[in-house]
């Protein structure tokens, strides 16, 4: 059974900016730990990923898997495991509120669950680990731009 995992961040720009940077999924590999590739396979007909799939490597876990996606405007964006070989679920979503001030509060929840065993204590850290530099990636990348 997995868990969900979540965290969050604030970033100093627009909700659009930051859409852009989570949608432009071929970038991952430069900033996204353990993505060493992307494919976009369909778009949506406004330009964004519809199915992708992503080349990952992290530690003893190395995969070749497929998501679709759900855009909601620049607000929310969720994905599902379509296909995986190690990972056998996936869903996550990044969902982000406009602060007062002009800056974005981005939630990212991650459900991930594999076929490999390991001890819940040590995927829940890793799963923690996983939205952390993930959020933390975002951040760099989007003041980066």
């Amino acid at each position: 059974m997995a868990d969900r995992t979540n965290g969050e961040i604030t970033i100093e720009a627009d909700q659009a900016k930051i859409m852009d940077v989570i949608a432009d999924l071929p970038a991952y590999p430069d900033w996204s730990d353990g993505v060493e590739a992307v494919e976009v396979l369909e778009a949506t007909p406004e330009g964004r990923p519809d199915r992708a799939r992503f080349t990952f490597a992290s530690g003893p876990i190395k995969d070749t898997y497929v998501l679709k996606y759900s855009w909601h405007g620049n607000d929310s964006v969720d994905w599902t495991l379509e296909s995986g070989g190690v990972i056998k679920q996936q869903d996550g979503t990044y969902t982000l509120v406009a602060n007062p001030d002009g800056s974005v509060t981005v939630t990212y929840d991650l459900t991930v669950e594999l076929s490999i065993p390991m001890i819940g204590m040590i995927r829940k850290k890793a799963e923690k680990m996983i939205v952390k530099t993930a959020l933390q990636g975002l951040k760099d990348r989007v003041d980066s731009l």
